[in-house]
């Protein structure tokens, strides 16, 4: 049978039926269709794979016009090469490497596509090596990517790739560092910004520079920020990994073929060289990961940690500090929108539901995390999701347990290693187990993610104290209050033998991320929310008729029967009473809701317990809010005096 000729034969049945008789020639043939143009492998892989080309002109432009294009086309890819030698230059080299576009294992494809640089220090052998540039690549591209050459990557059964981020599974807030200089010292609010000098980010940007350099290969990424046209920023991220690069691509908004071509200059651009240590003998270091911003040159600089989401973090605490500037509103926080254009935002650390309660198959989905409000409307900042993992199940999460599939990142899960099906109950890598996926993976998204500007803001709150409503009204005041104060509670872990509740705040519900003082972005929040009508409600997550342990946790159902009375209108011409001490606004009736677990008072069977428990948390808020209570808001601060009274009152 070797050396036979394979034919094909007809049957009665239609079906095909090889045979093997002929000549012995030893080629394959198929008479059902022509033989493949290709005398070897090589030649048939190339036919394969389609080439990935940009937009060309019409065919019926005229031959001038068609080569004055093609000029073009080259020039611009010289143009963006050199803008890419640009971003890798170090302080010794005053222009960047030499740069070959394409995968360094197909030298052949990449070599007459050579953007030439002399190095200005030409006496070490970084100046006699090319860096090969792995642009914009495909998910398909990326995954053969991190395959072959990224150990601990596989493909799960669902499609999906996964992989591990190293030693550090979660973000790092106490190695994040800003530079501070002669603008940012009187705009930065200290708490979470941790300050650093020019020289010493300097420092660290020429080591991981100097560390991408050294590579064979870099992933380059140039995408957007801002899902808003009028208010796009430009980012490029140059990274080390094929799941880094992945990652982004889903994380950030995709450029058509049209908008690569004319990127240009990127407004922001990211050096992830995280398999490489910083220097801990270098001022202001702690530790051997620094993830350093640096807003005067538009740079980051991530050393130390291959954790994907400091990108994703650390690029929404830019936007934090660049759209204030511009008077637009940059927002922690989900959103949807109904089918007759009512917008919702919602606020929650984690715990609270907001991906939960912001992903509604009744209404379009514009953003599960970060979005900026402007003139126009709300924006989603980002181009997917970024979703927790940890006891996932299709039944609780149908549309996260549908979205990880082919081009979806999962992180650091563990799966089967026969059937590579994922268990996501299992934390032996860790409990921060995540799902990256383009936003349009979600069956109901809004593409483009924008909308009307929001008719309800919805802070949530996941009291384990049990004390707070189920729903209350806010006014504009209180709503700004609650918004400063970013209230929730967790339960205390019992190695210890503590199983008290504790009271967690973080302004603006986002305090990691925030740049400016959180004040200023209350006063930006309630601009918006007075021009535009939008009303503020307080909803608890939480326990009811009890702290944690002793009460129960409300009941989902109730929850989203709350919300849906606040997107259908329905809450707003309720009949509202006042609670003690927070002074909130309630209804006495929410159709769907019994009427008793409205006023958490009813719930306890313990009055006396009741009162004790609301009369600490209302302690804690005022504790907390003590820090801002020297900061004006609005015009003359008359506004800093309103929220200030709109606290507890003992």
């Amino acid at each position: 049978m070797a050396d036979g000729d394979f034919t094909v034969s007809k049957p009665s049945n239609g079906l095909a039926k090889i045979r093997t008789e002929g000549s012995g020639h030893g080629i394959c043939h198929d008479d059902s269709a022509l033989p493949v143009k290709a005398q070897t492998i090589d030649e048939l892989h190339s036919l394969q794979k389609k080439r990935w080309s940009s937009p060309t002109t019409p065919m019926d432009q005229q031959t001038q016009q068609q080569a004055f294009i093609a000029a073009s086309e080259e020039e611009r890819h010289k143009q963006r090469l050199q803008s890419i030698s640009a971003s890798l230059a170090s302080l010794t080299r005053e222009t960047g490497p030499k740069l070959v576009r394409g995968d360094p294992a197909r030298n052949a494809e990449g070599a007459n596509r050579v953007h030439h640089v002399t190095p200005t220090v030409s006496v070490t052998d970084s100046a006699l090596k090319f860096t090969h540039i792995l642009y914009n690549l495909s998910p398909a591209e990326l995954y053969e990517q991190a395959i072959k050459y990224e150990k601990g990557s596989f493909i799960t059964s669902a499609g999906a790739l996964a992989t591990l981020s190293g030693a550090k599974t979660g973000r790092s807030p106490r190695d994040k560092r800003v530079v501070i200089d002669e603008t940012t010292s009187e705009e930065l609010w200290g708490s979470p910004n941790i300050e650093m000098d020019e020289h010493t980010f300097m420092v660290n940007r020429e080591r991981a520079v100097d560390y991408l350099n050294s590579l064979e290969k870099v992933f380059v990424n140039d995408q957007f920020l801002n899902w808003d046209p009028e208010h796009q920023i430009k980012v490029r991220i140059v990274s080390a990994r094929a799941y880094h690069s992945l990652f982004m691509h889903n994380m950030c908004i995709r450029p058509t073929p049209e908008e690569i071509e004319n990127f240009g200059v990127p407004d922001f651009t990211i050096y992830n060289a995280g398999q490489f240590p910083c220097n801990r003998y270098t001022h202001y270091m702690t530790s051997s990961t620094s993830i350093d911003l640096n807003l005067a040159r538009r740079e980051m600089v991530i050393l130390g940690t291959q954790y994907a989401g400091e990108m994703k973090k650390g690029l929404f605490s830019v936007m934090h500090y660049l759209m204030p500037k511009k008077q637009i509103l940059s927002l922690h926080s989900g959103c949807n929108m109904g089918k007759d254009g009512d917008v919702a935002l919602f606020f929650g650390l984690s715990g609270t539901g907001k991906t939960t309660l912001s992903t509604d198959q009744n209404r379009l989905l514009i953003g599960d995390d970060e979005h900026c409000w402007s003139e126009n409307g709300i924006a989603n900042i980002e181009g997917g999701c970024y979703a927790k993992c940890i006891e996932l199940s299709k039944e609780k999460e149908p549309d996260i347990w549908n979205a990880i599939k082919f081009g979806t990142v999962l992180e650091n899960v563990v799966f089967d290693e026969h059937t590579r099906e994922v268990d996501y109950e299992d934390k032996s890598v860790t409990e921060n187990t995540r799902a990256s996926y383009p936003i349009e993976y979600i069956p109901n998204a809004k593409i483009p993610c924008i909308g009307p500007h929001p008719r309800n803001v919805i802070l949530l709150a996941c009291d384990a104290f049990g004390v707070l409503p189920p729903v209350s009204r806010l006014t504009l005041a209180q709503t700004m209050y609650h918004f400063i104060s970013g209230y929730t509670a967790l339960v205390a872990g019992t190695e210890d033998g503590i199983k008290e509740p504790q009271a967690t705040f973080s302004a603006c519900f986002g305090a990691a991320f925030i740049m400016l003082h959180p004040t200023k972005y209350a006063a930006m929040l309630a601009e918006k929310m007075e021009k535009h009508n939008a009303a503020g409600w307080l909803v608890n997550t939480g326990w009811s008729g009890g702290r944690y342990g002793v009460g129960n946790r409300l009941k989902l159902g109730y929850t989203r029967k709350i919300i849906d009375a606040i997107h259908s209108g329905s809450l707003l011409n309720a009949e509202y009473k006042k609670t003690e001490v927070f002074g909130l606004q309630i209804p006495t009736q929410v159709e769907g809701v019994p009427s008793e677990i409205l006023d958490p008072v009813n719930t306890w069977a313990d009055k006396e317990a009741y009162k004790e428990t609301l009369l600490k948390l209302a302690g804690l808020f005022r504790q907390n809010f003590e820090v801002f209570a020297d900061y004006k808001i609005g015009q003359e601060g008359k506004l800093a005096d309103e929220i200030f009274a709109a606290g507890p009152n003992f």
